[in-house]
């Protein structure tokens, strides 16, 4: 296909009022439903590895060798006044190198631990679900589940909710147990009586060895899993997925993917949990592909984050990535840290051959910049294993700036958009189209697209040069349903099959499609002007300052705010900066609580924020006002960030609501 030829064309016959046309991706007049003649579920797929690459390595990981504990002296102020000094450890893993798993022998795990499931009394689907306390509890009494599987590290949640949970009855569990916790899973369940039976992977192996069973096929309209959104803005629903479903978002993803990665010597490393949607798409679809997946983690990912071995990037070497933007912007700082640590004709020479060679990568002659990778981006490069061909984002976009960044310095980041309820994909940008910030691609070819107007709003399919709606969107990925949610499943889904995904785009000459807003996170401000919560955080998640953000807009105010959970280093680096302290004060012991409470430093953020608005050309109405900078990390396991490192909106603005209340009123 040519550079600059069409991705997506309206589908004649299909024109509307009040719409743009239907459109279908070019490769495909018709919609894709299967990766392959006899390819009708997830069990297909499996069986299919299974035949033809049993002596292949498929899936690999990493033993912890040992935990490495370091110990760090850091001062505290009081609040009557005075500090005291307080010693905090931070935990290290050493791992192993990568282990593998042929295909013949993940067989037979995966036969054993089907059987034992079989012999536990299963033959329901059941939900998959990256929650915290709340969400997960929501989910397990909607599905009456009846076993749970988890990592050993979670178990203390099911020994805290279990009470709540009258069905549960087994709990399976990977990795090594603390014998307090698995003594506490063994106490009989408080108000119900009976006692759980618990499981560790191998002793599911061992169950399902004794007691084998032949398997039993679904069929493609089965229901192959529950998978339930995060809940970022509600309560957790529960995406009923068929295994038609899934298989027709491999047909989609797998004609992007053949374009750019071979069948063989392909390696993925895949550190999202696999019941983010996006991973569970991009894991079924290299399942089908071949290509062979090692686990991470986000938290072992890179070698400042293990100790005695290379972070998994390093040591796996992977040929594809996918993430969310979180990671990027982790990675782009970390890189940018360096460079300003750097000598000043070290940054010179940086920035010379960072315009460079985007001006070749536009012009469509990177080949032209294998010089500069030579001198400058092979360090770089090293960094993430040296082997990338593309990088996949997706889960929320990603800011253009760390897009540009790291196409330039690393590997190519391609824009992957969809969501839970079309089985994760629903477009994804070429790696052709890397110098075409902003865009999320074209319709997959199992999937239909138009957009649609937004009541009492300016998006609308009539603007020009470039029609704006909602995207409304149809397919064989468009999920069944929501579990024993009938009335919201009718809200979601029209009579014609339509999903309506709630997000505002607009539509590209060529066919693809750029996300720029989304319906629920459009907040009318006193003065009347809109202002889109996500587009912002967007924007000013490059700042060096900060590792999250959660813009907030009261209603009543004619202002933005933000609460952000700050980098650490930065805010050190601008204490000395602005000698904040005495030159005998080592600012290594003040308590970062303490920094960022100083008003000299809020004020640099703050300043940081009015640089990055003033530089993309945001309106007012878009500039912050003022920010707080939390003391604590955001994670999942304290409710701010879902499991998939979204932000728990809701949440957050009830742990700062105090803050808030003080920003506004000053």
């Amino acid at each position: 296909m040519a550079y600059n030829a069409l991705k997506a064309v309206p589908v004649p016959g299909t024109e509307s009022a009040g719409a743009t046309p239907v459109y279908r991706n070019t490769k495909s007049a018709t919609l894709t439903t299967t990766p392959a003649p006899g390819i009708n579920t997830v069990y297909d797929i499996i069986e299919r590895g299974f035949s033809t690459r049993g002596s292949v390595e498929a899936f690999g990981q990493r033993r912890v060798v040992q935990i490495v504990e370091e110990a760090k002296l850091v001062t505290k102020k009081l609040p009557g006044g005075g500090q005291v000094q307080e010693t905090k450890t931070w935990k290290y893993f050493e791992l192993s190198p990568f282990e593998w798993l042929t295909w013949s022998q993940a067989e037979v795990r995966i036969r054993a631990y089907a059987s034992a499931y079989r012999y536990l009394d299963h033959n329901k689907s059941k939900p998959d679900a990256t929650l915290g306390e709340e969400g997960l509890t929501h989910s397990m009494l909607e599905c009456d589940v009846a076993t749970v599987f988890t990592n050993a590290d979670l178990l203390p949640m099911i020994v805290k909710i279990a009470p709540k949970l009258s069905h549960l009855r087994h709990v399976v569990y990977s990795g090594v147990a603390s014998p307090a916790v698995l003594a506490d899973l063994a106490k009989p369940v408080h108000g119900f009586g009976h006692h759980l039976k618990v499981f560790s992977l191998e002793e599911l192996q061992e169950l399902g060895e004794k007691h084998p069973h032949e398997s039993t096929p679904p069929t493609k309209d089965d229901v192959a899993l529950i998978m339930y959104t995060s809940g970022s803005t509600g309560p957790p629903k529960g995406v009923m997925l068929t295994h038609a479903n899934v298989v027709a978002t491999v047909s989609g993803a797998r004609t992007y993917v053949d374009s750019y990665l071979d069948d063989e010597g392909e390696v993925y490393l895949a550190f999202l949990p696999l019941a983010h949607i996006l991973e569970f798409a991009v894991e079924m679809t290299f399942l089908f592909k071949g290509i062979q997946i090692g686990y991470g983690s986000v938290r072992t990912l890179t070698d400042a984050s293990v100790r005695n071995c290379k972070g998994d990037i390093r040591e796996l070497r992977p040929t594809c990535l996918a993430g969310v933007p979180a990671v990027w912007d982790s990675i782009r700082k970390a890189v940018e840290g360096k460079i300003r640590e750097s000598s000043t004709i070290s940054q010179s020479i940086f920035a010379a051959a960072f315009q460079l060679k985007w001006m070749f990568m536009t012009m469509g002659l990177e080949y032209l910049a294998a010089p500069l990778d030579s001198l400058v981006f092979n360090k770089i490069k090293d960094q993430v294993g040296g082997r990338l061909k593309f990088a996949l984002s997706g889960g929320a976009p990603v800011p253009k700036s760390t897009a540009q960044f790291l196409s330039v310095t690393a590997t190519k980041i391609i824009s992957g958009y969809g969501m839970t309820e079309c089985a994760a994909v629903l477009a994804i940008q070429e790696v052709s189209q890397v110098t075409t910030l902003g865009i999320t691609g074209a319709p997959v070819t199992s999937l239909e697209v138009k957009l649609v107007d937004v009541e009492n709003t300016s998006y609308k399919s009539t603007n020009t040069p470039k029609p704006q709606g909602e995207i409304w969107v149809r397919g064989g990925s468009v999920m069944k349903g929501y579990y024993k949610q009938d009335a919201l499943t009718r809200e979601a889904i029209t009579p014609e099959g339509w999903l309506m995904t709630g997000d505002i785009a607009e539509l590209n000459a060529d066919g693809t499609l750029q996300i720029i807003d989304r319906k629920k996170n459009l907040v009318k401000l006193s003065n009347g002007e809109y202002i889109a919560l996500e587009k912002l955080e967007s924007n000013y998640k490059v700042s060096k300052y900060v590792q999250n953000i959660c813009v907030y807009a009261d209603p009543e105010q004619s202002y933005a705010i933000a609460l952000i959970q700050p980098i650490e280093k930065e805010v050190r680096a601008t204490a000395v900066k602005l000698n904040l302290y005495p030159a005998n004060v080592d600012i290594a012991h003040i308590g970062f609580d303490e920094l960022c409470d100083l008003k000299e430093v809020r004020t640099a953020v703050v300043a940081s924020l009015k640089d990055i608005a003033k530089s993309i050309g945001l309106k007012p109405a878009e500039i912050i006002g003022q920010v707080y900078l939390a003391h604590e990390e955001w994670t999942p396991q304290n409710g701010l960030l879902t499991a998939a490192m979204k932000l728990q909106r809701k949440d957050i603005v009830k742990r700062y609501a105090a803050e808030i209340k003080k920003m506004y009123a000053s």
